[in-house]
Protein backbone atom coordinates (compact mmCIF):
# COMPACT_ATOMS: atom_id res chain seq x y z
CA UNK A 1 0.00 0.00 0.00
CA UNK A 2 2.90 2.39 0.73
CA UNK A 3 3.93 2.35 -2.93
CA UNK A 4 0.56 3.71 -4.05
CA UNK A 5 1.17 7.03 -2.29
CA UNK A 6 4.40 7.57 -4.25
CA UNK A 7 2.92 6.73 -7.66
CA UNK A 8 2.85 9.99 -9.65
CA UNK A 9 0.93 11.14 -12.71
CA UNK A 10 3.86 10.27 -14.99
CA UNK A 11 3.42 6.61 -14.15
CA UNK A 12 6.35 5.90 -11.84
CA UNK A 13 7.18 6.25 -8.14
CA UNK A 14 8.77 9.42 -6.83
CA UNK A 15 9.33 11.57 -3.78
CA UNK A 16 9.25 15.37 -3.75
CA UNK A 17 12.26 17.62 -3.15
CA UNK A 18 11.21 21.21 -2.53
CA UNK A 19 14.04 23.70 -2.11
CA UNK A 20 14.91 27.39 -2.04
CA UNK A 21 18.17 28.41 -3.72
CA UNK A 22 20.16 31.63 -3.54
CA UNK A 23 21.95 33.46 -6.35
CA UNK A 24 25.05 31.25 -5.97
CA UNK A 25 23.08 28.00 -6.52
CA UNK A 26 23.27 26.97 -2.85
CA UNK A 27 20.19 25.58 -1.13
CA UNK A 28 18.85 27.78 1.66
CA UNK A 29 15.98 25.51 2.63
CA UNK A 30 15.27 21.89 1.73
CA UNK A 31 12.17 19.79 2.36
CA UNK A 32 12.14 16.23 1.10
CA UNK A 33 9.83 13.28 1.61
CA UNK A 34 6.40 14.23 0.30
CA UNK A 35 4.82 11.42 -1.67
CA UNK A 36 4.95 11.82 -5.44
CA UNK A 37 1.26 10.93 -5.65
CA UNK A 38 0.13 13.68 -3.26
CA UNK A 39 -1.91 16.62 -4.54
CA UNK A 40 0.00 19.78 -5.38
CA UNK A 41 -1.80 21.78 -2.72
CA UNK A 42 -1.18 19.12 -0.12
CA UNK A 43 2.52 18.93 -0.98
CA UNK A 44 3.04 22.66 -0.42
CA UNK A 45 0.72 22.85 2.60
CA UNK A 46 2.68 20.09 4.35
CA UNK A 47 6.08 21.54 3.43
CA UNK A 48 8.09 22.69 6.44
CA UNK A 49 8.55 26.11 4.81
CA UNK A 50 4.84 26.73 4.23
CA UNK A 51 3.71 27.84 7.68
CA UNK A 52 6.93 29.74 8.34
CA UNK A 53 6.44 31.88 5.25
CA UNK A 54 2.67 32.25 5.56
CA UNK A 55 3.05 33.44 9.16
CA UNK A 56 5.92 35.81 8.31
CA UNK A 57 8.46 33.91 10.42
CA UNK A 58 10.98 33.19 7.65
CA UNK A 59 13.26 36.13 8.41
CA UNK A 60 12.49 37.80 5.09
CA UNK A 61 13.50 41.50 5.16
CA UNK A 62 10.84 44.17 5.37
CA UNK A 63 9.55 45.68 2.10
CA UNK A 64 11.85 48.27 0.58
CA UNK A 65 11.23 50.83 -2.15
CA UNK A 66 12.44 50.31 -5.65
CA UNK A 67 14.49 53.37 -6.72
CA UNK A 68 12.43 56.48 -5.90
CA UNK A 69 9.32 54.38 -5.55
CA UNK A 70 6.91 52.71 -3.12
CA UNK A 71 7.99 49.80 -0.88
CA UNK A 72 7.74 46.37 -2.50
CA UNK A 73 7.93 43.09 -0.54
CA UNK A 74 10.88 40.79 -0.99
CA UNK A 75 9.64 37.68 -2.73
CA UNK A 76 10.52 34.21 -3.91
CA UNK A 77 10.46 33.40 -7.62
CA UNK A 78 8.39 30.36 -8.51
CA UNK A 79 6.31 28.78 -11.24
CA UNK A 80 2.72 27.60 -11.57
CA UNK A 81 3.23 25.00 -8.84
CA UNK A 82 2.71 27.81 -6.33
CA UNK A 83 -0.11 30.21 -5.64
CA UNK A 84 0.63 33.83 -6.46
CA UNK A 85 1.31 35.69 -3.21
CA UNK A 86 3.01 38.94 -2.30
CA UNK A 87 5.97 36.82 -1.22
CA UNK A 88 5.78 34.47 -4.24
CA UNK A 89 5.86 35.90 -7.75
CA UNK A 90 5.32 33.78 -10.86
CA UNK A 91 4.95 34.51 -14.59
CA UNK A 92 1.79 35.60 -16.34
CA UNK A 93 0.04 33.07 -18.55
CA UNK A 94 2.23 31.98 -21.46
CA UNK A 95 -0.70 32.90 -23.72
CA UNK A 96 -0.44 36.60 -22.85
CA UNK A 97 0.18 38.88 -25.82
CA UNK A 98 0.70 42.02 -23.71
CA UNK A 99 4.31 43.17 -24.16
CA UNK A 100 4.63 44.36 -20.56
CA UNK A 101 3.45 41.00 -19.23
CA UNK A 102 5.68 39.04 -21.60
CA UNK A 103 8.72 41.07 -20.55
CA UNK A 104 7.86 40.54 -16.88
CA UNK A 105 7.56 36.79 -17.48
CA UNK A 106 10.89 36.76 -19.33
CA UNK A 107 12.63 38.59 -16.48
CA UNK A 108 11.13 36.26 -13.89
CA UNK A 109 11.97 33.13 -15.89
CA UNK A 110 15.51 34.42 -16.35
CA UNK A 111 15.83 34.75 -12.57
CA UNK A 112 14.33 31.30 -12.06
CA UNK A 113 17.16 29.76 -14.06
CA UNK A 114 19.18 29.94 -10.84
CA UNK A 115 17.12 27.31 -9.05
CA UNK A 116 16.82 25.27 -12.26
CA UNK A 117 20.62 25.25 -12.41
CA UNK A 118 20.86 24.34 -8.73
CA UNK A 119 18.73 21.24 -9.32
CA UNK A 120 20.64 20.52 -12.53
CA UNK A 121 24.01 20.70 -10.76
CA UNK A 122 22.70 18.44 -8.00
CA UNK A 123 21.53 15.78 -10.46
CA UNK A 124 24.65 16.03 -12.59
CA UNK A 125 27.01 15.58 -9.65
CA UNK A 126 25.00 12.95 -7.81
CA UNK A 127 23.92 10.78 -10.67
CA UNK A 128 21.84 8.45 -8.54
CA UNK A 129 19.08 11.01 -9.19
CA UNK A 130 19.21 10.23 -12.90
CA UNK A 131 18.03 6.68 -12.48
CA UNK A 132 15.71 4.53 -10.38
CA UNK A 133 16.69 4.06 -6.73
CA UNK A 134 15.59 0.71 -5.38
CA UNK A 135 15.49 1.87 -1.78
CA UNK A 136 12.97 2.46 0.99
CA UNK A 137 11.51 6.01 0.91
CA UNK A 138 13.21 6.85 4.19
CA UNK A 139 16.59 5.88 2.75
CA UNK A 140 15.94 7.93 -0.39
CA UNK A 141 15.07 10.94 1.76
CA UNK A 142 18.33 10.56 3.67
CA UNK A 143 20.34 10.22 0.44
CA UNK A 144 18.68 13.35 -0.93
CA UNK A 145 19.33 15.43 2.18
CA UNK A 146 22.97 14.33 2.28
CA UNK A 147 23.39 15.18 -1.40
CA UNK A 148 21.99 18.67 -0.80
CA UNK A 149 24.46 19.23 2.06
CA UNK A 150 27.38 18.03 -0.08
CA UNK A 151 26.13 20.18 -2.96
CA UNK A 152 26.40 23.28 -0.76
CA UNK A 153 29.77 22.24 0.63
CA UNK A 154 31.24 21.79 -2.86
CA UNK A 155 29.97 25.20 -3.94
CA UNK A 156 31.46 26.83 -0.82
CA UNK A 157 34.87 25.21 -1.27
CA UNK A 158 35.01 25.33 -5.07
CA UNK A 159 32.82 28.31 -6.06
CA UNK A 160 34.36 28.64 -9.53
CA UNK A 161 33.81 25.03 -10.58
CA UNK A 162 30.52 25.80 -12.30
CA UNK A 163 31.17 25.08 -15.97
CA UNK A 164 27.90 23.13 -16.20
CA UNK A 165 25.58 26.06 -15.40
CA UNK A 166 23.74 28.21 -17.93
CA UNK A 167 25.51 31.19 -19.42
CA UNK A 168 24.59 34.12 -21.64
CA UNK A 169 26.08 35.23 -24.93
CA UNK A 170 27.75 38.57 -24.08
CA UNK A 171 26.69 40.09 -27.42
CA UNK A 172 23.15 38.80 -27.84
CA UNK A 173 22.23 37.85 -24.24
CA UNK A 174 20.86 34.57 -25.60
CA UNK A 175 20.85 31.58 -23.27
CA UNK A 176 23.84 29.25 -23.53
CA UNK A 177 22.56 25.97 -22.03
CA UNK A 178 24.65 24.53 -19.23
CA UNK A 179 26.10 21.05 -19.49
CA UNK A 180 23.42 19.57 -17.26
CA UNK A 181 20.71 20.58 -19.75
CA UNK A 182 22.32 18.55 -22.52
CA UNK A 183 22.68 15.44 -20.38
CA UNK A 184 20.44 12.95 -22.15
CA UNK A 185 20.07 10.84 -19.02
CA UNK A 186 18.47 13.59 -16.99
CA UNK A 187 14.76 12.96 -16.45
CA UNK A 188 14.08 16.40 -15.01
CA UNK A 189 11.80 17.55 -12.24
CA UNK A 190 8.09 16.90 -12.64
CA UNK A 191 6.07 20.09 -13.07
CA UNK A 192 3.15 20.74 -10.76
CA UNK A 193 -0.04 22.56 -11.66
CA UNK A 194 -1.24 26.05 -10.79
CA UNK A 195 -3.13 27.49 -7.84
CA UNK A 196 -5.52 30.36 -7.21
CA UNK A 197 -4.17 33.83 -6.54
CA UNK A 198 -4.84 36.80 -4.26
CA UNK A 199 -5.75 40.31 -5.39
CA UNK A 200 -2.89 42.03 -3.56
CA UNK A 201 -0.45 39.58 -5.14
CA UNK A 202 -1.90 40.28 -8.59
CA UNK A 203 -1.55 44.00 -7.94
CA UNK A 204 2.08 43.52 -6.94
CA UNK A 205 2.82 41.46 -10.05
CA UNK A 206 1.20 44.12 -12.21
CA UNK A 207 3.22 46.81 -10.43
CA UNK A 208 6.47 44.91 -11.04
CA UNK A 209 5.59 44.41 -14.69
CA UNK A 210 5.35 48.20 -15.07
CA UNK A 211 8.63 48.62 -13.17
CA UNK A 212 10.44 46.32 -15.62
CA UNK A 213 9.26 48.61 -18.43
CA UNK A 214 10.50 51.77 -16.70
CA UNK A 215 13.95 53.38 -17.14
CA UNK A 216 14.85 52.27 -13.61
CA UNK A 217 13.94 48.60 -14.09
CA UNK A 218 14.40 47.79 -17.78
CA UNK A 219 17.40 46.06 -19.35
CA UNK A 220 18.38 46.96 -22.94
CA UNK A 221 17.79 43.58 -24.54
CA UNK A 222 14.48 42.54 -22.97
CA UNK A 223 12.14 43.51 -25.82
CA UNK A 224 14.26 41.66 -28.35
CA UNK A 225 14.01 38.51 -26.23
CA UNK A 226 10.20 38.42 -26.24
CA UNK A 227 9.33 39.85 -29.67
CA UNK A 228 9.45 37.32 -32.50
CA UNK A 229 11.76 38.34 -35.40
Amino acid sequence: MLALYYYNYKGFHSTVLMAVADATYKFLHVDVGAEGGASDGGTWSNCSLHDVVEENRAGVPQPEPLPNDQPVPYHFVGDDAFALRTWMMKPFSHRSQVLRERIYSYRLSRARRVVENAFGILCNRFRCFLTTMHQHPGTINLITMCACVLHNLILIRYPHALSEVDGEDPDTNDLIPGGWRTDQQRQGMLPLTGHHTQKDAKDQRDYLSHYYMSPAGAVPWQERMVVAP
